[in-house]
């Protein structure tokens, strides 16, 4: 799998066994987040995520620092910006979360609800602000710069359709179901595109590009900045383009992007803007999704599915746990 035009070289500080190392801190989250499936508190389930995830992280030896996290201090007592876990000892590691991705998903047991990380050396991932973020995201294969958020949306489709030997309508997007996506979706429409439209899972939606099973061409629209640097840290590891402009609805959000050091507001990032260098990305599913199968809990344990990633290598492990009901991570 193509990651980029450049090598990516293997970082000293992710050593390999952090891979599986990741996977267990996603379980944790994951786990924990599947006694409140369907339950109707999203809160509930994503506290169980959060704290089974710090738990985890503070077994492992390292210097770990939340770059992307719940929120900011002062509006998340735990896993937020600027927090430091793991046993302080080891490299220096910057790690984006979202413990629990889809909360309104597990809460009334919907599909794509995941527990995702991402790791890489310190400096090495964007300090986005809590945000939003137009994104654009296409699979591996294709010409650089191919598609553009400087485009339109038609624009996009028709280059994506010529690349590909495909009439426009034979294209697939993936949109997040949401109001503000409404000119968007009726532009799609207009030129005969399919539309797949998700109710919630940013992340595995822009993911959903480099898996041909899925059938999804492009990923459009705009979702948390958060969730498009996790996404930008999949896609570095296993290949495709994604672009990201950050956007602000007030002065507010204007002013809390300054404090995180972005001075250009009407940047386009590319992939390596938001993550630089080797990273490593992890899910397990919580839910079951198109890209994992959620947790299942049986009278002989628990089961979960994961995959891990590694962008100076460009693997990807797919993860079959099978676990003690009273496993302890």
């Amino acid at each position: 799998m193509e990651t980029s035009s450049m090598a990516i070289v293997a970082s000293q500080a992710l050593d390999r066994v952090l891979v599986l190392e990741m996977v267990r801190v996603t379980e944790a989250a994951a786990i924990a987040a599947s006694t409140l499936i369907g339950r109707g508190d999203e809160k509930a389930a994503d506290a169980a995520a959060v704290e089974a995830m710090r738990a985890a992280f503070n077994n492992l030896d390292f210097d770990g620092t939340v770059v992307i996290g719940e929120g900011e201090r002062d509006e998340a007592p735990m896993l937020y910006i600027g927090e430091k876990v793991g046993r302080g000892t080891g490299p220096k590691i910057d790690i984006a979360l979202d413990p629990l991705e889809g909360t309104t998903i597990t809460a009334k047991a919907g599909p794509n609800a995941l527990a995702v990380l991402a790791i890489a050396e310190q400096g090495g991932l964007l300090n986005a602000p809590d945000v939003y973020m137009d994104k654009l995201a296409i699979g591996p294969g294709y010409e650089k710069g191919l598609v553009s958020l400087d485009r339109t949306p038609t624009e996009n489709i028709c280059a994506l359709a010529k690349a590909k030997g495909v009439e426009p309508h034979e294209i697939i997007a993936c949109v997040l179901d949401r109001p503000r996506h409404e000119k968007l979706i009726a532009e799609l429409r207009q030129i005969g595109c399919g539309i797949m439209l998700i109710p919630d899972g940013d992340v595995a939606g822009a993911m959903s590009v480099t898996d041909p099973d899925t059938t999804i061409d492009i990923y459009l629209g705009s979702g948390g900045a958060p969730e498009g640097v996790l996404a930008a840290a999949a896609l570095t590891c296993i290949g495709g383009q994604f672009q990201g402009r950050l956007l602000f609805r007030n002065e507010d959000e204007r002013a809390r992007a300054h404090k995180w050091g972005v001075t250009d507001l009407d940047k386009i990032y590319e992939l390596q803007d938001l993550v630089k260098g080797d990273a490593i990305f992890a899910a397990t599913g919580v839910t079951d999704g198109s890209l994992l199968k959620g947790v299942k809990r049986r009278t002989t344990g628990i089961t979960t599915e994961s995959v891990v990633m590694r962008a100076s290598s460009g693997t990807v492990r797919w993860v079959r746990g099978e676990h003690r009901k009273d496993f302890a991570f």
